[in-house]
């Protein structure tokens, strides 16, 4: 009987941008993998064929993003105690707040019959300068789900300080993680030549300085404060500004950024290019990404600009703090600083050739740490456990199928 372990997230996307080595770890330790999220989110994105392609059984559950659906992510739990069930999953791996909202209480209802539990905690909502509600609410309810919780997996140091005040599951464990690793194939630098190639494919003459932000489009982004900075910029110069300002992604903000986008009539500066499947060639012809985000975990998509060599013009939070030095990779300022991004960029493009490539050598430096090599050795670890752990609780069942004797179990560590 092989091993089943359930992969738990909101969107149907979040296994394909961030867990396809993590499933590759766990089919090499000999696990079925199982992928459960809501397989009509996000609507710009099909992964159909994939995860049939990946050797992953798939589950569509119909959980909201937002916590306060409530009739809807009912439904989705009592589908998930279901799915567990029926498909004798032994441990569960939940990811984004609500798929680890859900996932905990899966644990706490089937009693013990309830798989181990692992949450990867992208960013506590519960932040150094965070509203005062969210440690209010959130705060109570992470201490509240943490006894269900076997191993807790955390990728900033805050984060992990946090972690190990809460009261996990007996024998539960806490990890930190460099993130899910950065993807060393895709993002590196490149040559001169290609970098002029890239721009001239997007429309950027030599003289403009190119800033580029890549994520989803909502609040937490932030793309207003830079918007706002251009304006400013715009504003205050007596000719049109040689800067050209890319976003590039999708979400529920898009026609709230195109909104502001005319307001601030920067229709000739900013270009709202989508969803994009050749990031690293957009990251490849900018002088600087931009990553003004109120809250991050950790932000793979600043590691990424950092490991083309691009500097970042990027918020000052819990996440950034992990591998920004300002003034050596880039430049931080505080999420609502106008007039400091008006700065940062000023500074970006003031760059002289020789200060651009000492930043860029100090960008590829600082990036080097997150590589997904280092982020696979703390996964193999932390499954490593995880296996320790169902061998023994459910070990009544592999012992009566002869792979493991009673005397080898032993309660983990």
């Amino acid at each position: 009987m092989q091993k089943q372990i359930l992969i738990l997230t909101t969107t149907s996307d979040f296994l394909y941008k961030f867990e396809l080595d993590n499933v590759k770890i766990l089919q090499n330790m000999g696990y079925t993998v199982h992928y459960a999220a809501n397989m009509n989110e996000p609507h710009y994105l099909s992964s159909k064929g994939l995860f049939e392609k990946l050797g992953i059984h798939a589950h569509h559950i119909p959980i909201a993003r937002s916590p306060y659906l409530f009739h809807d992510n009912k439904k989705a739990l009592y589908q998930l105690i279901d799915l567990i069930r029926i498909n004798n999953i032994h441990a569960v791996h939940c990811h984004t707040p609500v798929g680890g909202l859900l996932g905990r209480l899966c644990g706490e209802l089937l009693g013990k019959e309830a798989p181990v539990i692992l949450y990867t905690a992208h960013g506590f909502h519960f932040y150094k300068g965070a509203p005062m509600y969210n440690h209010l609410v959130y705060y109570p309810v992470e201490k509240l789900l943490a006894r269900n919780t076997d191993i807790l997996i955390v990728i900033n140091q805050e984060d992990y300080q946090n972690a190990l005040k809460l009261p996990l599951k007996k024998g539960g464990r806490v990890y930190r993680i460099p993130g899910v690793g950065l993807n060393g194939r895709l993002f590196h630098p490149i040559s001169g030549k290609q970098r002029a190639l890239c721009r001239q494919r997007l429309g950027i003459s030599p003289e403009e300085c190119f800033l580029i932000s890549v994520g989803e489009l909502n609040e937490n982004k932030n793309h207003r404060v830079i918007l706002q900075a251009l304006a400013k910029m715009q504003a205050s110069s007596p000719e049109p500004l040689p800067i050209r300002y890319g976003i590039c992604g999708d979400g529920f903000f898009r026609e709230r950024i195109q909104q502001w986008i005319v307001e601030l009539g920067l229709e000739n500066m900013v270009t709202l290019y989508g969803f994009r499947c050749d990031i690293p060639e957009m990251l490849g012809g900018a002088d600087a990404a931009v990553f003004p985000s109120k809250r991050e975990g950790l932000g793979m998509a600043g590691l990424e600009a950092l490991a083309m060599g691009i500097p970042l013009l990027a918020s000052d939070n819990r996440g950034t703090r992990e591998y920004m030095e300002n003034g050596k990779n880039g430049f931080l300022y505080a999420y609502d600083d106008v007039d400091g991004f008006i700065q940062g960029i000023q500074k970006i493009c003031a760059l002289s050739a020789p200060e651009r490539r000492k930043m860029a050598n100090f960008c590829i430096a600082s990036a080097k740490p997150f590589d997904r090599e280092h982020a696979n050795a703390a996964m193999r670890q932390i499954y490593a456990d995880v296996s320790r752990r169902v061998e023994y609780k459910f070990r009544r069942i592999f012992s009566a199928q002869g792979q493991h004797p009673d005397g080898q179990l032993q309660p983990p560590q």
